[in-house]
Order: C-alpha cells, then sequence, then structure tokens
C-alpha cells in the first residue's frame, strides 16, 4: 500500500500528466532518495534524467509536449510546426518537437533527436499554455514557422484556423495576414 510520500507525488503528477520532477519533490520536501526507491520498486518510472511517471495516470495526447518541456528543466515552451500541431491549426506534420529555451538556458546534456531547440527571450504576450504544456501564442507560432519558410499555403491555412478556433481575434488574424502574406484586408 503506497504511503503518505508516494500519495503526495502522485497527486502532483495528476495535475501535470502524471509526471514528476525533482524540483516537484523537493517542493513536497521529498528527498531524491525516495524517488529512486520508488521507481526501484516499480511505483514510479524514470523516464529522463529528473524526471519520473507514475505508472497508474494513463498516457494522454499531451504527454511528448510535456516531456518536452520538463527535458528544458521546465523552462522549455513547445514552439514552431509542434505548436501548431497542438493547437490543431494547419496541416503541418513535424518531423520533430520543436521547442523554445531562454538564451540563456544551458545544458551539459546531449539533446534528444526527437527535439529542435531555438534560443530566444519569449515575452510574456508570446506565451500560453494548453491543458498545462506551455507553448508559444498561435500568432507568434504563425510567425515562427513563416520564419522557417514553411508554405505559405499552410501559414494562411493556420491563420485560418487559428481565427476559426479563437486562438486569435480577426483583427490579429487581418495583420498576420498583411505582415506574412502580404494580403490586404
Amino acid at each position: 500500500m503506497p504511503g503518505l510520500r508516494y500519495n503526495q507525488l502522485a497527486a502532483r503528477a495528476a495535475h501535470n500528466h502524471g509526471y514528476l520532477t525533482g524540483e516537484d519533490a523537493r517542493e513536497l520536501g521529498v528527498p531524491m532518495g525516495t524517488l529512486n526507491a520508488l521507481a526501484r520498486r516499480g511505483q514510479l518510472d524514470r523516464v529522463q534524467r529528473g524526471i519520473y511517471r507514475v505508472p497508474l495516470i494513463p498516457p494522454g495526447r499531451f504527454d511528448q509536449y510535456l516531456l518536452a518541456t520538463l527535458w528544458a528543466d521546465g523552462r522549455g515552451v513547445v514552439s514552431h510546426e509542434s505548436a501548431l500541431e497542438l493547437y490543431e491549426i494547419s496541416d503541418v506534420n513535424p518531423a520533430k518537437l520543436h521547442i523554445t529555451v531562454p538564451k540563456a538556458y544551458r545544458t551539459h546534456r546531449k539533446v534528444p533527436g526527437l527535439y529542435v531547440v531555438h534560443c530566444e527571450d519569449l515575452p510574456t504576450e508570446d506565451q500560453a499554455e494548453i491543458e498545462g504544456v506551455a507553448v508559444v501564442s498561435a500568432a507568434k507560432a504563425i510567425r515562427q514557422v513563416h520564419g522557417q519558410h514553411l508554405r505559405d499555403s499552410l501559414v494562411e491555412q493556420a491563420i485560418d484556423d487559428a481565427e476559426r478556433e479563437g486562438w486569435v481575434r480577426r483583427r490579429q488574424a487581418d495583420e498576420l495576414r498583411r505582415e506574412l502574406l502580404g494580403q490586404s484586408a
């Protein structure tokens, strides 16, 4: 039968798509040794260095995105084509998961082959959250993919979809069309 510490960790993980970090444990007053012991007993799965998953919480659609943001010590933000995919706007199908980290972010760990890491200091208005996953705003994602030379038809589709789904307002969509596609309102 799980103890108090496991229950605390599981409650925290429930709000984070089943994932926990060493920082989560520290905030709850749970020593790292306890996390490792729970992992050895199979009560937690060690996913990456310092990232654990409660196996009783079923995986979901947002897992890969959340894991990418956690890989960057919780400082990563889903961006570029991956953000369009997360917002479900445009028919993009990125081969890799794009995350943006602050320019000052440094790690000695090898970047997993699935990730493309971009460095940029994002102002607050360019940041959002979907189901607890940090993501750039829809408008910022559209600007990013345009800057990476995504086909204009996909950029236009992303703007149309973002407007229809309420991720951007009509005025902002018109501004994006003018700025990126040279279209008049």
